[in-house]
């Protein structure tokens, strides 16, 4: 039995928060990274803590705290209603905003790990043949960072479909608005309809297989010794 039009207008939901949610995770992600690896602040602790804070806490308690912030009595909440943008709460935005913050160390680790393994000798090369810094990361650090790139891009694209806690709490449930693959098998179980939560819970499954088999796929083999 095929999926049923609710299976299929959760994937595509969860695609497309996904596909948001890497995105612009690349954008925010970049710099803190580059940060990150290039920094010799007394901050760089504290910064890297609250970046990887997501891995640690349970998903209730980030669900809770962003719930709050984006209520109508939260900084962001009370910001996106002097935007005339409303309450992010139950909406698909609300998702986004909350997806940025869990999934971010999925993009910022992978990042900062490429960047610090480059070491400084390119970019050093890059300044002697008068390069701006500006133009050294785009032209130098960017091409020797693309392998972690992609890993970033697709461990954060994968951790943003398989979220369950924190969209159920911010998202709700909402059907074709915020009821993403993950509420919705939860939601067949609920109702003991195995047979339907089987199918979609195995498409996730074959979807994370192929995600982890692309991720160490791209890895370079580097000989022993």
């Amino acid at each position: 039995m095929p999926l049923t039009d609710a299976d299929l207008q959760a994937l595509w939901l969860t695609i497309r928060l996904a596909t948001v949610v890497t995105l612009l995770l690349f954008v925010i992600g970049t710099p803190i990274a580059w940060w990150l690896a290039r920094t010799r602040s007394g901050w760089k602790g504290a910064i890297g803590a609250a970046v990887a804070l997501p891995l640690v806490l349970p998903p209730s308690v980030i669900g809770f705290y962003l719930l709050v912030t984006m209520g109508p009595n939260g900084p962001i909440g009370q910001l996106t209603q002097a935007l005339g943008l409303g309450l992010l709460p139950f909406t698909f935005w609300g998702l986004v905003v909350a997806s940025l913050f869990y999934s971010m160390p999925f993009m910022v680790q992978p990042l900062q790990n490429a960047f610090e393994s480059m070491g400084t000798r390119p970019l050093e090369v890059a300044a002697t043949l008068r390069a701006s810094p500006l133009d050294a990361f785009f032209s130098v650090a960017l091409p020797l960072a693309a392998p972690g790139f992609l890993t970033a891009g697709i461990l954060t694209f994968a951790h943003t479909v398989g979220e369950f806690g924190v969209v159920l709490m911010i998202g709700g449930n909402i059907p074709g608005v915020t009821r993403v693959a993950s509420v919705q098998i939860y939601d067949h179980v609920e109702a003991m309809e195995y047979g339907d939560a089987h199918r979609l819970a195995a498409v996730m499954l074959v979807f994370s297989f192929l995600v982890l088999l692309a991720v160490y796929s791209a890895r370079p083999n580097r000989p022993k010794g």
